[in-house]
């Protein structure tokens, strides 16, 4: 049977053109693609009027194998079922054969985390300046990043807990989240001390001025029911204030600061629990997720510790490592 491919994707770009008003990428995107997908058929001896499911699985393998995302996969995807209407339509084919393809899976981006080096130099300059200069700010910047790391919260549940915690003598706090829903989780005593420390001096600075909050932080002259208090609308600070803080104290930390953000600190928190051994499962409750699948962004932590735990103590690999 005479190979007419080229011929047919000549007549589908013709009436892509004309007909359906394509601009002129979209029309060099699509012979690209289909181009390429007629060479890896012709190669198999097989031309666009016979192919069938199995061909195109084929392809597709191949294409993933050279290391194509799930997105350009899609794109050739997308450009095969154009192309395979209008062959239909035309009565070329009297079937589709993409209709049976199942669209490739897209992955979800790992999720952007922090060393426990960076992670660290950045709670040691917390500390320093809190220590050299123990003014409201910076002793509450030490409380916040401290309680970020220890606990995994998320930043609107951090600038919102009520000044009630301070009342509370014990290593768990209870977090509110999303669907107004609690949990317990639990403190360093490194994050117990920097919040006792801020707010000890929060109390001491209301109190001298005669319960408003420094700046009229709580208004209308009355205590503030927020541990992070702010005369903004909401009462408490803000969670873009905070985040501006935190990329100047990166920055005063020698940490690259277009890599961190309070989302960045809470996900360095899950990461390094599970490449320290933590369960997925605890790991999901302390983060506060309804759904064990939203955890599970983080299982390449623990597909590294599992790897890690087999080349390091597996009697096979211990054996291969004395012979090397």
């Amino acid at each position: 049977m005479m190979d007419l491919s080229a011929a047919h994707l000549e007549s589908f770009l013709e009436m892509m053109s004309v007909e359906r008003g394509a601009a002129e990428n979209t029309l060099t995107s699509y012979q690209r693609d289909l181009e390429d997908i007629l060479s890896f058929l012709k190669a198999r001896g097989v031309t666009a009027a016979e192919a069938g499911p199995d061909e195109f699985r084929a392809y597709f393998a191949d294409f993933a194998a050279q290391g194509f995302k799930a997105s350009s996969q899609a794109r050739r995807l997308s450009a095969l079922r154009q192309f395979y209407k209008f062959l239909y339509a035309e009565g070329i084919r009297t079937d589709d054969p993409t209709g049976v393809l199942d669209a490739p899976k897209k992955g979800r981006p790992l999720p952007k985390t922090m060393s426990v080096d960076d992670v660290t130099r950045l709670i040691g300059q917390a500390e320093a300046e809190a220590l050299a200069e123990p003014r409201l700010d910076r002793l509450r910047m030490a409380a916040l990043i401290e309680l970020l790391y220890a606990t995994g919260m998320r930043v609107s549940e951090l600038v919102s807990l009520p000044a009630s915690v301070l009342a509370r003598d014990g290593r768990f706090l209870i977090v509110r989240g999303k669907g107004n829903k609690e949990r317990m989780v639990p403190l360093s005593r490194s994050a117990i001390a920097a919040m006792q420390r801020y707010g000890t001096a929060m109390q001491a600075e209301t109190a001298a001025r005669g319960g408003e909050a420094k700046g009229g932080e709580a208004k209308g002259g009355e205590e503030s029911p927020w541990l992070f208090p702010s005369s903004s609308e909401s009462g408490y600070l803000p969670r873009q204030v905070f985040a501006r803080d935190l990329k100047g104290l990166a920055g005063r930390a020698g940490v690259r600061v277009a890599s961190i953000s309070p989302h960045v600190l809470r996900h360095a928190f899950a990461s390094h629990l599970l490449a320290n051994g933590a369960d997925l499962r605890a790991v999901q409750e302390l983060l506060g997720h309804s759904d064990i699948s939203t955890t599970q962004i983080y299982t390449h932590v623990l597909e590294e510790r599992l790897h890690d735990l087999v080349q390091n103590h597996h009697p096979l690999a211990k054996q291969a490592k004395k012979q090397d």
